[in-house]
């Protein structure tokens, strides 16, 4: 085990085998600020800032209202830890969602990513301060969606042929322009959050309507 950065906020690790992954996480256990990810032997240990769990919240509660707005169903599974031992792969996305998907899970506590299906959406906050390059993680796990959200522009990603492209609608909820997302936020953030959850909301429900 190699440490080879280490500031207030992470740790950046190598040679870290899968055995020593998964004792980490048991010993870490379920209730911690830190938050994980780990890429063929490569490891990184994070602590969010409050910025971060700003936005996570946030656009977390966004996607819900939308779906609501929508009529769709949904199931979230927040920062989960997903893992797949065969592609030595695993990470804790900000939030995460199934959409497509959901009917195979509704309501389960018990899912494993051998023989169910990954999220169908994932969403990271400030992709760029992060060590370690989430992307070939997701990949490896099979995420079809991905929302990148970085100093006030909301990215959406789809995974086409094993890499992610960048893409201007989101297949979990393709009737909503997402990419105004942050220009939502900004307008009604010193309002509260009732606030802002409400504005998301009619926002929403005027492009469902037209």
């Amino acid at each position: 085990m190699v440490a080879t950065s280490h500031r207030a906020d992470r740790v950046f690790l190598h040679n870290i085998s899968w055995e020593q992954f998964e004792r980490l996480l048991e010993d870490l256990g379920d209730r911690r600020s830190a938050r994980i990810a780990y890429n063929n032997g490569t490891l990184e240990i994070m602590t969010p800032l409050l910025e971060h769990g700003y936005f996570k919240e946030v656009i977390g509660d966004a996607v819900k209202d939308m779906a609501d707005e929508l009529a769709l169903n949904y199931e979230s599974y927040g920062s989960t830890t997903w893992r797949d031992r065969l592609q030595r792969a695993g990470l804790e996305p900000d939030n995460c969602f199934y959409f497509q998907n959901e009917p195979a899970v509704r309501g389960r506590t018990d899912l494993d990513l051998r023989q169910d299906p990954p999220p169908d959406l994932a969403l990271e906050i400030d992709m760029t301060n992060k060590s370690l390059d989430r992307f070939p993680i997701y990949a490896r796990l099979r995420v079809p969606e991905l929302w990148c959200y970085d100093d006030g522009n909301l990215k959406i990603y789809h995974l086409q042929s094993g890499d992610y492209a960048e893409a201007e609608r989101s297949l979990a909820l393709p009737q909503l322009p997402i990419r105004e997302l942050p220009q939502i936020i900004e307008a009604h953030r010193s309002e509260g959050r009732r606030a802002l959850r409400q504005a998301i909301r009619q926002w929403a429900r005027r492009h469902v309507t037209r």
